[in-house]
């Protein structure tokens, strides 16, 4: 095993089932965030930490996937004869962005599964693993920061974040290690502490949950994490989750490294929930250098129309 890590693996399997109809014919991972698509956010970040090589576990109607990472040789010769240089640099820059492959990943077992598919692309190497429908808005700098850890301890590290109460059983959530009562942190970062894990729940019910520290969609994993799969039994909804496989690589922590969990306090935005992709349209399109202005001014404006029919 070496701790130095090139690939990602971006699961894009998922049926996209919280935005039918939008989803019927396209998949989730397509649907537009301001002027991209979702996906090429993920894929863009991975690249931000000099993960160039990615490979994304797909399933059946996902060949727009494909599309867009391609070479359009008739498009980008119309984009040319026009003289339109701004949207030919935008859509060769996402043909030339990383090195992509497909695979399928057959039957639709879960995320656990999706991640043993990549074993072979993988090989005897660590990896990261970049959720396709969660947006991470800060240029790359958690996972670089998460690979950096990995790096100087060979930990599995794993991305968290706080979330309300009400939310905890839509996760899976971390029990952090304690040392004599306090927190056993790895380093002294005040902005995005690391703290060793214990144990990991799917998904808890808000009684037994062990924290509000709930996994979001960043994981860079040791290769003994497919050993693992490869014996996890099928578990909540009948599919083969990470976070059983997780818990084991926690619990054999002197021979497989233990896992570590970052805390994220920047933006995230599940674009697989439609508030939150709305949020992300709304908070993208505010930063864009195009539009940005033109943005603001209309959510000031509009507010105002809320604010007097009230």
């Amino acid at each position: 095993m070496t701790s130095q890590v090139t690939k990602a693996v971006i699961p894009a399997a998922g049926l996209g089932t919280r935005f039918l109809p939008a989803t019927k014919a396209m998949p989730k991972e397509m649907l537009p965030v301001v002027d991209r698509p979702a996906i090429q956010y993920v894929v863009e970040e991975a690249v931000q930490a000099n993960l160039r090589d990615v490979l994304m576990v797909t399933g059946r109607n996902k060949t727009p996937l494909e599309n867009h990472f391609d070479r359009v040789p008739s498009l980008e010769t119309a984009l040319k004869q026009r003289g339109d240089d701004a949207r030919l640099q935008a859509v060769r820059r996402t043909s030339d962005l990383a090195d992509v492959h497909y695979l399928r990943q057959g039957d639709p077992l879960g995320l656990g599964h999706a991640v043993l598919r990549a074993k072979q692309h993988v090989g005897d190497n660590s990896f990261a693993v970049l959720l396709g429908d969660d947006i991470i808005d800060d240029e790359g700098e958690l996972l670089r920061e998460m690979l950096a850890i990995h790096a100087q301890t060979g930990a599995s590290v794993i991305a968290v974040q706080e979330v309300p109460e009400e939310q905890v059983s839509s996760y899976g959530v971390v029990d952090p290690s304690k040392v004599d009562g306090e927190l056993e942190k790895f380093g002294d970062s005040e902005e995005r502490p690391a703290l060793w894990v214990d144990a990991l729940v799917e998904k808890p019910a808000f009684e037994q949950a062990p924290s509000n520290l709930a996994i979001i969609g960043r994981y860079v994993l040791r290769p003994e994490v497919f050993e693992v799969l490869e014996r996890t039994a099928p578990g909540r909804g009948g599919e083969i989750q990470l976070t059983d496989a997780l818990q084991e690589l926690a619990a054999r922590r002197e021979e497989l490294g233990g896992v570590i969990a970052v805390v994220f306090r920047g933006r995230r935005y599940d674009t697989g929930n439609k508030l939150d992709y709305l949020k992300a349209n709304v908070e993208l399109g505010v930063a864009h250098p195009e539009i940005g202005e033109q943005v603001s001014e209309w959510i000031l404006e509009y507010a105002k129309t809320l604010t007097k029919d009230q």
